[in-house]
């Protein structure tokens, strides 16, 4: 028999039905135990050594995973492929080893990036030894943790009555706000005035904005006075509007690159109206497992990441699903290839995505609501990420005010769709929380006719 050790007991049965009798698989609930709140509990005199405390809703679950383990011909430690999860698995291999529990068992560590069957038995196939690395990453994060916030709690308590706590994250959040705050009150306030014009032509209204004074382009402090603004003002009406010159030039929008962490976020709250926290937990239902068929299948991949890039394969599926949707139009001739700006970002595996491009959002309009909109929003960011670029048709029109004094040159600027490309999937949102218009079954669309 082998032992299986994950975090959740959602995830925990999902992995079981992939597994079969030969595997126990069992949860730790997450961390199984942690630094005392007391001092001394970490020691920078002794090489930083720390002393660790397994809480008291941890015990029964070590003591179930203890007993497991010595029937267990093999202890297979496969928490999440993150900091957090290698150091849950090093806490869980330390306690085994210090309660002796451990005999000849063979421990092996494993990670997937999905909860499906395929990545499952896959994982199970390659497994590796505890990531050091990782773990050192993880004990100097708990130690500063330990060192700053048990520390300055204290202090922020006696000075500021109510105030919870402060750490590493919360000391610099702040100093940034005050920093940011200072900037504020440094700011010296200018008066400007933006002017802009309405016309009409051929029964269709649009405007235009200050474009020149006098021959000489402007910015936007040029116009300081409500006098000066309404000389210019008077100097238009009195005018004649004298289109000088028309521009027309193609230009592209390409697509967003698949969800980050802090992408999808972002996504969520102006799209569906979800906070952070809230698209979280949604997420984590749908990487742990949802009904699908009759079968828990974890439905998007590791929602915990960094990266831009998804795997191989996993490109190859979305360009197939985008021209079995789409047509072979809204397919680039390449795939596309995406790198993250963000410095010291945690690449260790794929953005998020579905684990099935074939799974239209449709076929799971069974599952919990929230689960669905969200699933559906990870499916067309995917989707639209390997999608053509739209192409835009854009025009800039100046128009030279004549007879006025000074002399005034307006310009328009206006855009015309030619051809959707991503849009048509992941258009740009303008309805605050309204989640974006459902295209039935993604059927093939045509280019936009240009418009005047």
């Amino acid at each position: 028999m082998k032992l299986v050790i994950v975090e959740s007991p959602a995830k925990a049965k999902t992995i079981n039905k992939y597994l079969g009798n030969d595997y126990e698989v069992l949860a730790s609930f997450g961390h199984v135990r942690d630094l005392p709140a007391k001092d001394g509990s970490v020691r920078p005199d002794e090489d930083f050594a720390m002393s660790w405390n397994i809480d008291g809703g941890a015990k029964k679950r070590i003591a179930d995973i203890v007993r497991s383990v010595k029937n267990a011909d093999e202890l297979i430690l496969a928490t999440d492929p993150d900091r957090e999860g290698e150091a849950i698995s090093w806490h869980i291999l330390e306690i085994l080893k210090e309660k002796k529990a451990l005999k000849d068992q063979k421990v092996k560590r494993v990670v997937f990036n999905a909860i499906t069957k395929s990545a499952v038995t896959t994982a199970m196939a390659n497994p590796r030894d505890i990531d050091v690395p990782l773990v050192d990453a993880y004990l100097a994060r708990r130690a500063l943790d330990y060192l700053v916030g048990f520390n300055l709690s204290p202090v922020l308590w006696r000075k500021l009555p109510g105030s919870r706590s402060a750490g590493r994250v919360q000391s610099v959040a702040l100093r940034i706000v005050c920093d940011r705050e200072m900037e504020i009150e440094k700011f010296d306030p200018q008066e400007y005035w933006n002017i802009t014009s309405n016309f009409a032509h051929a029964g269709k209204q649009f405007d235009a904005r200050i474009y020149a004074l006098d021959g000489k382009k402007t910015d936007k402090l040029d116009v300081k006075t409500a006098e000066h603004a309404a000389q210019i003002k008077a100097a238009i009406e009195n005018g004649s509007a004298i289109v000088s010159n028309v521009e027309k030039k193609p230009t592209k929008r390409n697509p967003y690159a698949p969800f980050t962490t802090s992408t999808l976020q972002q996504d969520a709250s102006s799209r569906l109206g979800m906070a952070p926290a809230r698209t979280m937990r949604v997420a984590q239902r749908l990487y742990e497992g949802v009904d699908v068929g009759g079968e828990t299948i974890g439905v998007i991949t590791y929602m915990r990441t960094d990266a831009v890039q998804i795997a191989p394969e996993a490109i190859s599926e979305t360009r197939r699903s985008i021209a079995k949707r789409f047509g072979d139009e809204y397919l680039p001739e390449k795939p596309r290839f995406y790198q993250t700006k963000a410095k010291n970002a945690q690449e260790a595996h794929e953005a998020i995505r579905p684990t099935d491009l074939f799974r239209h959002p449709d076929t799971l309009r069974h599952i919990d609501p929230e689960q669905h909109k969200l699933y559906e929003l990870i499916w067309r960011r995917t989707l639209a990420s390997q999608m053509r670029s739209a192409e835009i048709a854009r025009t800039t029109a100046d128009i030279n005010i004549e007879g006025a004094s000074p002399s005034v040159a307006l310009r328009a600027v206006g855009s015309v769709i030619t051809f959707p490309g991503f849009l048509a999937l992941y258009g740009v949102q303008s309805g605050g929380k309204k989640m974006m218009k459902t295209i039935k079954n993604c059927p093939p669309l045509k280019p936009v006719t240009n418009q005047p």
